[in-house]
């Protein structure tokens, strides 16, 4: 068996930032093992699998594996997927609809070449603070939340963030999937509402470039510190990546560019 595949960088606009994911389309879908393998195979924080609808409901089903196991949303791979039915397999459609683990997904692409991820916000709610955090990350938090399969750590600078050198040791201890750690944008990260990082050495992801689903917990939270609904952020992992984003009633709009660094077969 022969499979096409494509590397993309998501939330980058030019090679070797952003998020990478890989990308496969399959005529059927591919059993979970062979999905798994593939996915350690290319080693990247997700990849993405799509398969072609039977549904008038939505157009591609996709599923995203880590190199360790299945997720049930990914942001920077469903941008990947939207990036390459659209520049690699003529999808002319204004909007992809996605069917996944978390329902519909849809991917609009917009004016200035960007594509807008329309994901379920996911509201986090605060809980007691934890020493086994507070050591993991070596600074005390201000706050720390869960919102679905993460932990949101709120650091008082943006420059901590930036500086953080978490013990992954214990983050593995943490019962939640990964742990995102925030602080409003200040001082050289002034341009940006808000800077994060994400951690989730339990899946196989030490830390992750760029994490779209994790902001589906972030807007809503500094939508409401901030009082306000757009808002521009900044992952600040070593490849770093810009996301334009948006609360809308009870839906979270990721926007960034995205672009094709490889593509190739698999001989299986």
């Amino acid at each position: 068996m022969e499979l096409s595949y494509y590397q993309v960088d998501a939330f980058a606009k030019q090679p070797f930032e952003g998020n990478p994911a890989a990308v496969i389309l399959t005529d059927t879908a591919l059993n979970e093992a062979l999905m798994q393998s593939i996915a350690m195979e290319f080693n990247l924080s997700e990849t993405g699998f799509l398969v072609p609808s039977g549904s008038s409901n939505y157009d591609y089903a996709l599923r995203w594996f880590t190199p360790a196991k299945e997720i049930n949303l990914c942001g920077h791979g469903t941008l990947a997927a939207a990036h390459v039915l659209i520049h690699h397999l003529g999808f002319s459609q204004k909007t992809i609809r996605f069917n996944s683990a978390s329902g519909i997904l849809t991917t609009e692409k917009l004016e200035d070449g960007a594509l807008e991820l329309d994901f379920p916000a996911n509201p986090a709610s605060p809980v007691p603070a934890s020493t086994l955090v507070s050591n993991a990350l070596g600074v005390e938090p201000l706050a720390t939340l869960v919102g679905g399969p993460r932990l949101l750590a709120i650091l008082p600078s943006a420059q901590q963030v930036a500086d953080l050198q978490p013990n992954m040791n214990m983050l593995m201890e943490l019962p939640q999937q990964g742990i995102c750690v925030s602080a409003p944008g200040c001082g050289d990260f002034s341009d940006f509402d808000f800077v994060s990082r994400f951690f989730a050495p339990r899946i196989g992801i030490p830390e992750d470039p760029v994490t779209g689903s994790a902001h589906t917990a972030l807007v809503p939270y500094y939508a409401e510190q901030l009082g306000k609904q757009q808002l521009r952020a900044k992952q600040l992992s070593t490849r770093s990546g810009i996301l334009n984003l948006e609360l809308a009633g009870d839906r979270v709009k990721i926007a960034g560019h995205a672009l094709t660094v490889a593509t190739g077969t698999l001989y299986l």
